[in-house]
């Protein structure tokens, strides 16, 4: 049984995973262990090939079920990124929440929760789980960005903003999101050049992401005004 895990666990790792869901949909039942960590591959795997519900059925096994606490932990999370992910908001919240009372206390976990927050329109958390984020680990891009994009959206600090969507920038200048933040944190500050500039990229990268159309849309619509 145990050689049969490795086997498929060194399918995903060389990211087969059609063939490494096929292969753990396969194995035989053996003992509790080894059905719990089949079920957390399984969820993994259907995670990589974008088929939430499966994944979401599989981690909530192993979340309600399993007694190892590491393995509780990483499954726990991934659910509550898949639960964000798929509009379940409130249940992201609780699985995250439940992370941290557990002893998980990251810059991943804080950073996750206040996303969470500020779709659940929570913007005084969100800004509170960010600042948690940043002082676990500064240079956190995710954090970096989402502390810097909240700000930027209530009109609060916009310098600081900016600095902020900057910094996260130059970890990953390709990232759509990123860009986006730029863009919006120079516009909320009047720089209208700037701003066109990255939306400009942004909507290259990703043109089908609502909040970068709707941003650039809003960017270019204040430039006509401004002639």
């Amino acid at each position: 049984m145990y050689q049969a895990l490795k086997d498929g666990i060194s399918l995903y790792k060389q990211k087969k995973y059609t063939e490494a869901l096929a292969f753990f949909l396969t194995v035989p039942d053996g003992d509790e262990e080894a059905s719990l960590e089949i079920a957390y591959y399984l969820a993994l795997c259907y995670m990589q090939l974008k088929k939430n519900e499966e994944a979401i059925l599989y981690f909530e096994q192993v979340v309600t079920t399993a007694s190892d606490l590491g393995r509780v932990r990483q499954a726990r999370f991934l659910l509550a990124v898949l639960y964000s992910k798929t509009g379940r908001n409130r249940l992201a919240d609780f699985e995250l929440k439940k992370l941290i009372e557990s002893g998980r206390q990251d810059e991943k976990v804080f950073s996750s929760l206040a996303y969470v927050s500020w779709i659940q329109g929570d913007s005084e958390s969100s800004i509170r789980y960010y600042e948690r984020a940043l002082e676990l680990n500064p240079e956190y891009p995710s954090a970096l960005n989402g502390l810097g994009y909240v700000l930027a959206s209530l009109d609060k600090d916009l310098a600081r903003a900016l600095s902020l969507c900057k910094r996260a920038h130059d970890y990953n200048s390709s990232s759509a999101a990123f860009l986006d933040s730029v863009a919006w944190a120079y516009y909320k500050l009047g720089f209208l050049k700037e701003a066109k500039s990255f939306i400009k990229k942004a909507k290259r990268i990703d043109s089908l992401h609502p909040e970068i159309i709707a941003h650039y849309e809003i960017i270019f619509e204040t430039k006509e005004a401004a002639k």
